[in-house]
């Protein structure tokens, strides 16, 4: 199957999953089909340099597994939906799970935000990531090296310039993530 000439039809996940594997990223949200090209090296060191630290802490307190994409979450299938968050943690309760699809929520995602991919992270995937109850939602902007934490109810982001914290029920110690460092080779 070659790229879609319209990009203004309705998509279903399995036309997407479809798609050649040609580079660029296929995500869906109610339908809406977004399309963004392959990461550049800042984007995938913040990728990383993040997934390193929230790893540890998931880890030390047991909280689930932190992944990066690529990953087809659906919300539990939902046909209309197809996103890959850049770092997201999955709750303990998923940890038998085989299949993306059978993942119904995720205890925290992040976005590493360019200008090829803000307006999908800031909007439609924030509204998307919101409605699914996600806790916590960072969008992290490499132009500005600044991150936003959006919570499911924010009509408005809190910006942080210095640190990202994230305080999962029922875990006393916060972690705590410069967010310079995360900038950083």
């Amino acid at each position: 199957m070659s790229m879609p000439a319209a990009l203004d039809q309705f998509y279903t996940r399995k036309e997407v999953l479809a798609f050649p594997d040609d580079g660029n990223r296929y995500e869906l949200v109610h339908g809406e089909l977004l399309v963004s090209p392959s990461p550049r090296r800042m984007h995938q060191r913040v990728v990383l340099n993040l997934a390193m630290q929230l790893r540890e802490y998931v880890r030390l307190h047991r909280l689930g597994e932190v992944h990066v994409s690529p990953a087809d979450i659906s919300f539990g299938g939902l046909e209309d939906v197809l996103v890959q968050p850049d770092v997201f943690v999955v709750g303990s309760a998923y940890s038998e799970a085989q299949e993306w699809d059978a993942v119904m929520t995720l205890a925290l995602a992040a976005e590493v935000s360019s200008p090829s991919t803000a307006r999908f992270d800031r909007f439609t995937k924030r509204r998307l990531y919101q409605e699914m109850r996600v806790p916590v939602y960072w969008v992290i902007d490499i132009e500005k090296r600044r991150a936003e934490v959006w919570t499911p109810y924010a009509t408005f982001p809190i910006p942080q310039t210095e640190t990202l914290t994230w305080r999962p029920a029922g875990v006393d110690v916060p972690l705590v993530v410069n967010v310079a460092a995360l900038f950083l080779a």
